[in-house]
């Protein structure tokens, strides 16, 4: 195909704006898919995604379509609009060469699509906006428009209107994607070797890793023998093919085209996402690739069952190729065995990957209570370390000075809500900045605040404040120094590090109430009393007593003198006071899911 019958795009957006419903009328007017297999989210394969109604994965689609009787290749990358997953949208971005900037009639321009906006404008992409739910009865389309324009600076006559329920503007909207979007460009068409861009990965049992390829120079076959110019690892080409929506196999994969590489290459972590495909005998210079995510979640995972270590390691290594973004490493617990300590973008991002290893690979898991990473300063030695966990944390004796990650963030909301949700900004150490007029019916506010706030149900509250209208985004801005304590939890005299994290050394005592609260109300009594503690600042915060289960040792004897009966109740009163001081406590694994869904 020629490079100037080509257009590589992709659609962002924020959250639920109708990125995917809009992609399904693109795959039924271009006859991409028949009508008669159409389904609602037809590239959001995973079960998860249907569940869910959000895009958590990119995923590439060749489409063909004619217009005034030359045909065309479209290949469209469709992604997620949650923060979460930025870095899946970062990575589709530099693999096409424009993007269709999509925003919801009713709702306007939210605070994620100045955040994806901005990372498309930094690749230098064409932007296309396009209007879209026209039809709802509670759209403002002269008003969005009007934001729109001033975003931009475009005109009013540049801005798209569709409607990704009926289909209506989509006819006119593919003609925009091939008349304003440029066909790939500045490359040099090398015959004797190729260039390729590895975006994404998928892991299958039968034919191993296979690679998702943007192609910038050369052309691709099946039987070439490939490198990865990064790893160093080569293999020989098993397939090579297209998208439409499932993968079709094709002769080759020629220079512009996105599509997919078959390794064949069963051995996982031998390469990664960035790395440059050229040939193993006259191989290219490596593309630029991109930047490492960095974690700004940390939970520790761990299998129900010993058994399952190693199966959760080798889920979390194909989870891995499919989510360049989850980092893991190796760590033992003394009450909860071996595990791994997983870094995540977010919360949302946590909860997507725990669920997906359940799911995907059959795994019981006990997920703890997620952290961010701090840095201790000893003041004794100077010395600067990251922690990850709230177990690594040093107690309040040690002198020294702690650092966390601070966020900026934007939040959109209608005026009427700036009461409320500056209400919330005390309770969550929120410093804010400015707030301005944006568009003719919001407002915006630019905020400060410790990315450990953030996680302390922030989310929730600004939805739940704000009728769901207010939207936010946000960036890591550097670490600043904090004054957070460790607050540990304390049962029968044994210390439970699961249960231990890091507070806000205002919040210790309501933490701690909170904690010693919900393990009373969820933990199984024993045959003897114990305290459920917790501590901080070198003393017990907050405790509270549970009663040993009352047996009645003597209930199966009858008749006889009462000194029996007597000296089975004195021997089971010696044992309790004798549990009480060395029995422990056997806390199931319940205990632990419901402490963290809690939380």
């Amino acid at each position: 195909m020629e490079l100037e019958k080509i257009r590589n795009f992709s659609i962002i957006a924020h959250i639920d704006h109708g990125k995917s419903t809009l992609a399904d009328r693109m795959l039924e007017l271009t006859g991409t898919v028949e009508k008669r297999k159409m389904v609602a989210q037809v590239l959001d394969s995973m079960e998860l995604e249907r569940e869910k109604g959000i895009t958590i994965k990119m995923q590439p689609v060749r489409m063909a379509y004619t217009l005034g009787g030359v045909p065309y290749i479209l290949n469209l990358i469709d992604t997620p609009g949650h923060i979460d997953f930025s870095y899946e949208v970062s990575r589709a971005i530099r693999a096409v060469e424009g993007a269709i900037l999509l925003v919801d009639a009713t709702q306007g321009i939210q605070a994620q699509t100045l955040t994806t906006l901005s990372t498309a404008k930094e690749s230098s992409l064409t932007i296309i906006p396009v209007i879209n739910k026209i039809d709802l009865p509670s759209a403002d389309v002269p008003g969005v428009a009007k934001e729109v324009v001033a975003l931009l600076g475009c005109s009013p006559e540049e801005v798209v209107l569709t409607s990704g329920k009926t289909g209506e503007g989509l006819s006119l909207l593919l003609e925009e994607v091939i008349r304003r979007f440029p066909p790939p460009k500045d490359i040099f068409v090398n015959t004797q070797s190729g260039q390729a861009l590895v975006f994404d990965f998928e892991y299958s049992s039968h034919r191993g890793v296979i690679v998702f390829v943007r192609v910038f120079d050369g052309s691709f076959r099946k039987g070439d023998r490939l490198i990865f110019a990064a790893s160093g690892e080569s293999f020989e080409a098993v397939e090579v093919g297209i998208f439409s929506p499932e993968k079709k196999s094709v002769e080759v994969l020629g220079p512009g085209e996105i599509g997919y590489i078959v390794t064949g290459i069963k051995k996982i972590g031998k390469t990664k996402v960035g790395d440059t495909l050229t040939f193993e005998t006259r191989p290219l210079s490596p593309l630029s690739g991109y930047m490492e995510p960095k974690p700004v979640v940390w939970a520790s995972v761990y299998p129900e069952s010993q058994d399952d270590f190693v199966l959760l390691r080798q889920a979390l290594e194909r989870l891995k190729l499919s989510d360049a973004s989850v980092a893991y490493e190796e760590e033992v617990s003394t009450s909860l065995g071996r595990g791994f300590k997983c870094g995540f973008l977010g919360m949302l991002h946590l909860e997507i990957i725990s669920e997906r290893l359940k799911r995907e690979f059959g795994l019981n898991l006990v997920v703890t209570l997620p952290t961010v990473s701090y840095e201790i300063e000893s003041l004794e030695t100077g010395k600067r370390e990251t922690v990850r966990t709230a177990a690594e944390f040093p107690d309040d004796s040690v002198k020294k000075v702690t650092y966390e990650p601070w966020i900026s963030a934007k939040i959109i909301t209608p005026p009427e809500y700036l009461g409320s949700i500056m209400q919330i900004f005390h309770d969550h150490e929120v410093v804010v900045g400015e707030t301005e007029v944006f568009g003719d019916k919001r407002n915006s506010i630019d905020i400060e605040m410790p990315l450990r706030e953030l996680m302390r149900n922030f989310f929730d509250k600004l939805k739940s404040v704000s009728s769901g209208f207010a939207s936010i985004s946000y960036q890591l801005i550097g670490m600043r120094v904090s004054d957070v304590v460790r607050l540990d939890v304390i049962i029968a005299n044994e210390l439970e590090l699961p249960f231990s994290r890091v507070v806000a050394r205002r919040r210790v005592e309501a933490e701690a109430e909170a904690i010693v609260d919900k393990l009373k109300n969820v933990l199984p009594r024993q045959l003897f009393d114990f305290k459920i503690q917790a501590q901080a600042l070198g003393r017990i915060i907050a405790s509270r007593s549970m009663s040993g289960v009352k047996k009645d040792v003597a209930g199966y004897l009858y008749g006889g003198d009462i000194t029996r009966k007597m000296k089975l109740r004195e021997k089971q009163k010696k044992g309790k006071k004798k549990m009480k001081g060395l029995g422990r406590v056997n806390i199931p694994q319940d205990v632990f899911l419901e402490v963290m869904k809690s939380e």
